[in-house]
């Protein structure tokens, strides 16, 4: 297998959408509207004891930090070695990812998403007790009983969690994760002194709103925050992904990031300047919400650089006048549209998405 093959191959693993399960049956109980759909403006159920019930399956929408966990933070705030311990996991494709590896991704649960290990999650709530079910068969058990986090846990793969309640906000406390695995797609470690806060809230029958806290002082020079997402989804059910099935192998995992450079061709500054905007995904193909990607194109030092929802700035590579490769293990191509308005359109193995430029 070629280096492009490969990945392209993760692109797919990255990006590929669930199929369905059970289409032919509705999930009984949620409220639709009159012609049948879903109706996910309704008001968010409770249980019987007044708290909200967010019992169902959720679709998990993080594209910036499922990526970038540290998009938000500022240089300083991340030590140097760590951003060359992201840049060298990016230079080798990402191959220690836990997906790649067949490990469980830990805290990285919390914010991962577009990956068909870890998009959907199941909630089962009861008084004492919250389970969250992933497609890749882990779990985590929140403790809802009163009990406190241990001060000297044995770390796991997991962690360990508590919750409570402030109001309609479900509160939840883990620590005791071991340090194997990355806190985002590019790479970005932690210590086992890391702790997590997560604080959930659905707002109405079809959002989950969630903020993660980070807090990992041997690493990380303060706490952070970060904003995600999740849709209620209807009428389906968890597609099993076991990770030893997909049938690659190391072996065949060859190249740097890299190598791609070494057919980069020269592009005028002229050119590349015509490039410069921001472009929206439409129509919403690629994106199973309601909220379409965004790609924002820059120029600095005569090189393209790509943004992908606020993940963070890429470096391009010219293949040629008009396409570069790069955005995230994809490649894109820029056309002239209708009345020669100029067009972004990303490269996937499933097909050319068509971004429009907004500004």
């Amino acid at each position: 297998m070629t280096l492009s093959a490969m990945v392209i191959l993760t692109a797919v693993w990255s990006s590929a959408p669930l199929g369905a399960q059970w289409l032919n049956h509705p999930t009984p109980g949620i409220p639709r509207t009159p012609d049948g759909k879903p109706n996910l403006a309704a008001p968010a159920p409770r249980t019987p004891d007044g708290k909200p019930d967010l019992s169902g399956l959720w679709g998990k929408i993080s594209p910036k930090y499922s990526r970038n966990i540290a998009a938000d933070l500022k240089s300083g705030d991340v030590p140097p070695w760590v951003e060359a311990l992201v840049e060298q996991r990016r230079e080798n494709l990402g191959k220690d990812y836990m997906n790649v590896l067949c490990l469980p991704l830990g805290p990285g649960y919390s914010t991962g998403a577009d990956s068909t290990g870890t998009e959907m999650v199941k909630i089962i709530q009861t008084p004492a007790l919250i389970v969250m079910l992933n497609p890749d068969l882990t779990y985590r058990q929140i403790f809802m009983d009163g009990r406190t986090l241990e001060k000297s846990p044995n770390p796991n793969w997991m962690g360990y969690s508590v919750g409570h309640w402030e109001g309609d906000t479900l509160v939840v406390e883990s620590a005791g994760f071991n340090d194997r695995t990355w806190l985002d797609h590019d790479g970005h470690p932690h210590s086992e002194a890391l702790r997590m806060t997560e604080r959930y809230r659905r707002r109405d029958f079809g959002n989950l709103d969630v903020e993660v806290t980070l807090s990992d002082p041997k690493v990380y020079a303060k706490p952070w925050t970060v904003a995600v997402r999740a849709e209620f989804a209807a009428d389906t059910e968890l597609l099993e992904w076991v990770c030893n099935e997909k049938g690659s192998s190391l072996e065949h995992w060859v190249g740097k990031a890299s190598d791609e450079k070494k057919a980069e061709v020269k592009v005028a500054p002229a050119i590349l300047t015509k490039y410069i905007g921001v472009y929206e995904e439409g129509p919403k193909l690629w994106s199973r919400t309601l909220v379409p990607r965004v790609v924002e194109i820059s120029v600095s030092g005569g090189t393209l650089f790509g943004d992908m929802d606020g993940r963070g700035k890429t470096p391009l590579v010219a293949v040629s006048e008009s396409e570069f490769s790069g955005l995230y293990g994809l490649g894109i191509e820029f056309r002239k549209g209708e009345g020669g308005a100029q067009e972004l359109y990303v490269k996937h193995v499933s097909g050319d998405y068509r971004f429009a430029r907004k500004k």
